[in-house]
């Protein structure tokens, strides 16, 4: 009965998608307005394909963002030095920015088809790939049965499944199980996550670790790294990074508090999403704080009190500017945002409760002592305040934080083995000459 009734409810999820295809173009046309799409690149979200399918095998690895995007990049390249050809779809200009910059034209970018019944044949049709890789937790009903149906293998790599999503789909196992049947293998971040996908009925699961422990650091233009060092001399530092709504304000509220102990102090904030700076300087400039934005140019001077970091891809930057940060989306938001990225770097970190996303990793640099966790901005605060009078506690966060890091690698190594029975057969059809799929 189950069974049957996931059967009509994926048929009925098809037909309503055919049915809203015709009329998807006003909200494609809508969010290109609030510079979400690529105007220029809009057809690819339809499945139109920008460009020609390359001659061989080719493996088709969708990133939904950044985050994922950067996760795979090392993936991608070891995948990329079998000569297999890779079509790599993202769904955000942010992450199309990221793979132009660290992948270049090694890879086919494409937006990602919408998950409309249409729009994904048009995209199989043209590709034609031999092997889909979905990274960590998109789950598009349409595009899995699609690709079922044409019995293309498909692995999950770097799956994670949140408290959040795994309470939904648990409410719909028999909905679950007839969409995660599809993947070939799906291989899981943690022991948690793994459990998590095999109760909803994916088989076979196996645990790598975090793909994007095996990542570099974030790149930096080392001129612009000594021009602001220099800007900002021996003053005491501290960030927020990839903020979420309140937590910008939290981090003008703690400058202001800790400034009372540093007067030189100076607070760096990333938001996670920049369209947000306009509001933020002017709401921070209304307080009395002199702001500076990068998006701007500006320059930092001794009486600039917070450098918005309010541009894409110069995490790298910001981070190196500093040796405290906080990590975002984990005190107003929910789930938590990479640190990984700034343990990496060598930096002290700080976070609120809500980091389910990636709670792996931080319960790792918890015990490694390279994290702290903080109640609410008050503690945030104190914290903060507590690192810049205390030299040696910080500096031994940020060398626990490299080591912690260091200690968590190898994930890429896994996943390379894990995906060794679908690649290998591409490998020895590209040494021939021929793909698959006749082209």
């Amino acid at each position: 009965m189950s069974e049957r009734w996931a059967r009509f409810i994926l048929s009925a999820y098809r037909l309503a998608g055919a049915a809203a295809y015709p009329m998807i173009g006003g909200y494609v046309a809508w969010r290109a307005s609030k510079g979400k799409e690529d105007r220029s690149r809009r057809r690819e979200r339809y499945g139109r394909a920008g460009v020609e399918r390359p001659e061989g095998p080719l493996i088709w690895v969708h990133a939904a963002s950044v985050g994922e995007t950067i996760a795979v990049t090392p993936l991608i390249r070891e995948i990329r030095s079998f000569g297999i050809n890779i079509v790599l779809t993202t769904g955000t200009v942010t992450s199309a920015q990221v793979v132009a910059e660290r992948l270049g034209d090694t890879v086919i970018h494409q937006y990602v088809p919408l998950d409309l019944k249409p729009a994904i044949s048009r995209f199989l049709d043209h590709w034609a790939p031999d092997l889909a890789i979905i990274a960590e937790s998109e789950i598009w009903p349409m595009t899995i049965m699609e690709l079922g149906r044409r019995r293309v293998p498909q692995v999950l790599v770097n799956g994670r499944m949140s408290d959040r999503s795994f309470a939904s789909w648990s409410r719909r196992a028999y909905l679950a199980e007839a969409l995660f049947e599809n993947f070939a293998h799906v291989i899981a971040q943690s022991d948690t996550d793994a459990e998590r996908f095999r109760a909803l009925g994916a088989r076979p699961v196996s645990v790598s670790g975090n793909l994007k422990v095996d990542t570099v650091p974030p790149p930096v233009d080392e001129v612009e790294l000594q021009r602001f060092r220099r800007a900002i001399g021996a003053r005491r530092v501290w960030a927020a990074v990839s903020t979420h709504d309140g937590e910008e304000d939290a981090a003008a509220e703690v400058h202001q508090r800790v400034r009372s102990r540093h007067p030189d102090l100076l607070t760096i904030v990333v938001p996670r999403h920049p369209d947000r700076a306009n509001a933020l300087a002017e709401a921070w400039a209304a307080g009395g704080l002199t702001v500076a934005r990068r998006s701007k140019g500006d320059e930092i001077t001794a009486d600039t009190d917070i450098f918005l970091g309010d541009t894409i891809g110069e995490m790298g930057l910001y981070l190196r500017l500093t040796e405290i940060a906080f990590v975002g989306r984990s005190l107003t938001g929910q789930g938590g945002q990479n640190p990984l990225e700034p343990a990496m770097l060598g930096t002290a970190v700080l976070a609120g409760r809500n980091v389910q996303n990636f709670r792996g990793a931080y319960q790792k640099l918890a015990v490694a002592g390279a994290a702290r966790f903080v109640r609410d901005q008050d503690v945030l605060a104190g914290a903060v305040n507590y690192l810049l009078m205390n030299d040696a506690e910080r500096q031994k966060m940020m060398a626990a934080g490299i080591q912690a890091v260091d200690g968590m690698r190898g994930a890429l190594a896994k996943t390379l083995q894990a995906l060794q029975p679908y690649i290998d057969p591409l490998i020895v059809q590209s040494r021939l000459g021929s793909g698959s799929n006749g082209r």
